[in-house]
């Protein structure tokens, strides 16, 4: 296992809590902030008395909803050009530094809509999907580790592109820039399951997944990393999934030294954002990183998105990038 840092420090109650309930079989729900300062282990009656509702690939806590359909209002509200640069040229600095190869640089968007975070919830079609009453509402497209009969994969999704750009896939599989990042965090993904499994090994390469939005469908491309876990790897769950985070999609390489550069180049501290949520059901378990993520905020709707940011990043296509994350998957 890793070497005892801060972070994992943070993370060893938590840990404890998801060990002893896997070790029993007894399932449950778990949602961890980025920083690790507000982690959330619930067994499934006390999810369901909270109002937290889940969707993890078909597995939910309750039962399907059809809201009536209305015409979407959504109305982004993206920081300045301006203000993304100054971020973006902190980070650029210290990759030119050698600090970082590749660090994942967000910020917030406010959002006008006339869709509540039930609707939101009920309507987006997303493999994953979580709904913190009166907290944020997030659509998933991203996994970030399953856990089955003994087996570890892990699928960073790196790489985001319009579908109706001509050629689109074959754009995006080409970029130097694009493909660059997606080897980083291949190999970094591949380093950290190596530190709680054997026989680490890249199942696929960079394939694509479209993904429909209220506005335009994207091509998202992703990788499968995978390794064989120790037998006793149910008592140890929730330290296996200490010692993995942050997600390295969601962060960079090297990933101690890019979540400094991360919180001294974003205007705000992320919270759940870019955390992870999922379900351990007794056996196995799912979970997704939190991306497509909207929160409540002095009561105003803020929506979260970001990308990775190399020493190939053009500033106006990550600020781009940055806005056309901001959607819901809603068709």
């Amino acid at each position: 296992m890793r070497k005892t840092t801060p972070f994992f420090r943070m993370s060893e109650h938590f840990a404890k809590k998801m060990n002893r309930l896997a070790a029993q079989h007894e399932p449950f729900l778990f949602i961890l902030d980025f920083d690790l300062k507000a982690p959330l282990i619930f067994t499934l009656a006390e999810a369901e008395s909270r109002g937290i509702l889940f969707e993890i690939n078909g597995q939910r806590n309750f039962q399907p909803v059809f809201p009536t359909k209305k015409a979407i209002q959504f109305e982004k509200q993206p920081i300045s050009f301006s203000d993304y640069r100054k971020g973006f040229d902190n980070v650029m600095r210290h990759i030119r530094h050698g600090n970082s190869f590749l660090t994942n640089l967000t910020f917030p968007t406010p959002v006008k809509t006339n869709l509540s975070f039930e609707e939101i919830f009920h309507r987006s079609r997303a493999p994953y999907k979580l709904l913190l009453p009166e907290k944020c509402v997030v659509f998933s497209p991203e996994i970030f580790v399953k856990i089955t009969d003994g087996k570890i994969s892990s699928y960073p999704m790196k790489g985001t592109i319009d579908a109706a750009i001509p050629n689109a896939a074959s754009q995006i599989l080409n970029d130097r820039k694009e493909t660059a990042e997606h080897n980083t965090i291949v190999d970094l993904i591949r380093n950290d399951l190596s530190m709680v499994a054997k026989k680490v090994h890249v199942s696929q390469f960079r394939y694509i997944d479209e993904v429909k939005t209220h506005e335009k469908t994207l091509l998202q491309v992703s990788s499968e990393i995978s390794g064989e876990l120790p037998s006793d790897y149910h008592s140890n769950i929730g330290t296996i999934i200490a010692t993995l985070l942050p997600a390295g999609s969601i962060s960079g390489a090297p990933k101690q030294k890019t979540v400094e550069i991360i919180k001294e180049s974003e205007i705000d501290q992320r919270g759940y954002y870019t955390g992870v949520f999922g379900l351990f059901d007794g056996q196995n378990l799912d979970s997704a990183v939190m991306i497509r993520y909207i929160e409540q905020k002095n009561n105003q709707m803020i929506f979260r998105s970001g990308g990775g940011i190399t020493v190939f990043s053009e500033p106006e296509k990550e600020y781009q990038e940055m806005i056309d994350k901001v959607y819901v998957p809603i068709h």
